[in-house]
């Protein structure tokens, strides 16, 4: 078997629910909820667990919501298969964090105070901005960038062939939209998110995230970790702050990211927290890469039957 990639879910894979049946049946899961209200100040295993969903959609709940289920899937992965080995890791956007701190890079307490700061920071920006994103179905990369250049919108997530998702204003992404469907893509659909992000409108995060991240200490990932920014290997820790910071405004290059990791002999990709977006851009890139993933009970037992197998 080839080299292993662990994944981890952005914003949008969250659900009300989410970690409640590991935490119902796991006894160490208790342990890191607990940790967690306690690093932030509030009950976020409640929000999880029960919502209300709107409360969960929040930005500033969603973000660390996702990073702590991932964690707790990646930490419940490495209990029951002892002998786990992986050689990267990579998440999309905000799982960006969580694929650092696996990797050893800063810690549990600090990436989750970082992404409920930088949470907070987007929902601000979202209140002061009048944008949104929607997915661009079944147009290729060269002409969704010509229309984001004739209506004045931005590419934010270059997710898997057939499926890109732009953002910007709220009146220029509706044209782009119309433009898009002109141009040949199938569907264009506007998203339910609270704002424009990985656009320029998300500029104000990046000066409060940079002075939030002086905070954290980075330390040289232990296994490669994969940029959204660069498609490529981080580099040393100031390196790694100032990318998360370009992060905010840059394009998700992801589709790039999992073909450098395919290039690079990674065959075995385990996706780890709530949803499965990210095994279907994986079977849209290539099909021939083995996904599997950890977000409860049923997909945990799974996996760990596959990787002991």
């Amino acid at each position: 078997m080839g080299k292993t990639v662990l994944l981890f879910a952005g914003q949008g894979a969250q659900t009300v629910g989410m970690g409640k049946d590991l935490a119902a049946q796991i006894p160490t899961v208790k342990s890191w909820f607990d940790r967690a209200n306690a690093t932030l100040g509030y009950d976020l295993a409640r929000i999880c667990f029960e919502g209300p969903e709107a409360e969960l959609t929040k930005t500033e709940h969603a973000q660390p919501g996702i990073f702590l289920v991932g964690w707790l899937a990646f930490e419940l992965l490495r209990e029951k298969v002892p002998g786990l080995e992986f050689h990267a890791t990579a998440g999309l956007s905000l799982g960006e964090f969580t694929a650092l701190a696996a990797a050893g890079a800063m810690s549990f307490e600090d990436g989750l105070r970082i992404v409920r700061e930088r949470g907070r920071f987007m929902q601000e920006a979202c209140e002061t901005t009048q944008g949104g994103m929607a997915a661009i179905i079944g147009l290729d990369e060269a002409a969704t960038r010509q229309v984001c250049s004739e209506e004045g919108v931005y590419l934010a997530n270059l997710n898997c062939p057939g499926q890109i998702v732009i953002s910007g204003a709220s009146d220029k992404l509706q044209q782009a939209c119309e433009l898009a469907k002109t141009r040949g893509a199938k569907r264009a659909l506007p998203l339910i998110v609270a704002g424009a992000y990985h656009s320029p409108l998300m500029s104000s995060v990046r000066t409060k995230l940079e002075q939030a991240l002086r905070s954290v200490r980075i330390s040289q990932p232990k296994v490669t970790v994969v940029s959204n920014v660069t498609a490529e290997p981080h580099g040393p820790p100031a390196q790694i702050a100032q990318r998360l910071v370009e992060q905010v405004t840059a394009s998700v290059r992801w589709e790039d990211s999992m073909r450098y990791l395919l290039a690079q002999g990674f065959t075995r990709f385990i996706e780890l927290g709530p949803g499965t977006a990210l095994s279907g851009f994986m079977k849209r890139i290539d099909k021939n890469a083995q996904m599997l993933n950890v977000a409860d009970v049923p997909s945990l037992e799974a996996t760990v039957k596959a990787l002991t197998a």
